[in-house]
């Protein structure tokens, strides 16, 4: 499936006329209450904090950031209903000890963070040599649905899968969650791969995710938040908005920008450059999503 381009002018409609304000990172949701079903709401967006990575020349405070933006997402005006974290909570290891290290490092530190509740789903760098194992321990299921003031969030598992499918029961599993929700829902998925095909030469894509693209396709009210690609990018295929946040830990370049998908270097001028998280303000009438993008510092 070939996405559509998702210029600037697309997204001010879909946004709103507030400002665009960056944010990445890992997620949170808090469940949903009778009396406040139906309401305007928003929630914070965080991905790829990346936890164990090592490498001065890319990010030298790679032991400080993800604390800044604990405290960045502490400082906001208002308290989110929720966080999300989209993915890549750790860095990749061949060590079950030291992936397990990581997990309990990274757990401990956004334990600060001054929410009801933070929700969590995989990245490749923490389930694909597993297939979750370890994930789950720490953080619970990979793959879930959760209500909350009106809208039906869902949460999409194409990393614990080593080829970076979904699979035949997930997308089942999907199928039935769908069918109890009617064509008008509002419906927010997470993933952390992009759903469509952004640049397979750069594993920005899931091998089956037309398949899941096709089934929400039947919703008229349904927008997806991914991670995985450290930047800010915005597309359409056909009525649902793919939205990808920005990274904790490293920014990468533009698809096809360059011949290998590397990190791109720190910038002492410019600390934290292409860093950040996400807030989305949930609003009712009419269905909309107003993302704003932060910094970290």
């Amino acid at each position: 499936m070939e996405p559509e381009s998702f210029g600037r002018r697309d997204f001010m409609k879909l946004a709103g006329l507030g400002g665009v304000v960056l944010v990445s990172g890992c997620a949170s949701t808090m469940g949903s209450t009778r009396s406040g079903a139906d309401t305007d709401f928003y929630f914070v967006q965080l991905s790829d904090s990346h936890w164990g990575f090592e490498g001065a020349s890319i990010n030298p405070d790679a032991r400080g950031t993800l604390r800044k933006a604990v405290a960045a997402v502490n400082s906001l005006p208002r308290r989110p209903d929720f966080v999300m974290f989209t993915g890549d909570l750790t860095h990749t290891t061949d060590d079950p000890k030291e992936r397990r290290r990581r997990m309990t490092e990274f757990r401990d530190i956004v334990g600060a963070l001054e929410v009801k509740e933070v929700r969590f789903m995989p990245g490749e760098h923490d389930a694909s040599l597993d297939n979750g194992k370890a994930f789950r321990e720490f953080f619970g299921e990979t793959r879930y649905t959760f209500d909350h003031k009106g809208v039906h969030f869902i949460v999409l598992d194409n990393v614990s899968d080593p080829t970076a499918a979904i699979g035949e029961e997930q997308l089942e599993w999907l199928r039935a969650d769908l069918s109890k929700q009617s064509r008008e829902a509002r419906i927010v998925v997470f993933t952390h791969r992009p759903l469509f095909d952004l640049y397979p030469q750069w594993d920005w894509a899931t091998r089956d995710g037309a398949r899941a693209i096709a089934l929400l396709q039947a919703h008229d009210n349904v927008t997806v938040f991914y991670g995985h690609i450290h930047q800010e990018n915005h597309f359409m295929t056909g009525n649902i908005a793919h939205h990808s946040a920005r990274g904790l830990m490293f920014a990468l370049p533009q698809a096809a920008s360059q011949p290998k998908r590397l990190p791109i270097p720190w910038d002492a001028g410019a600390p934290y450059k292409g860093l950040g998280f996400r807030e989305v303000e949930a609003e009712r009438s009419p269905v909309q999503y107003a993302i704003s993008e932060l910094p970290v510092g």
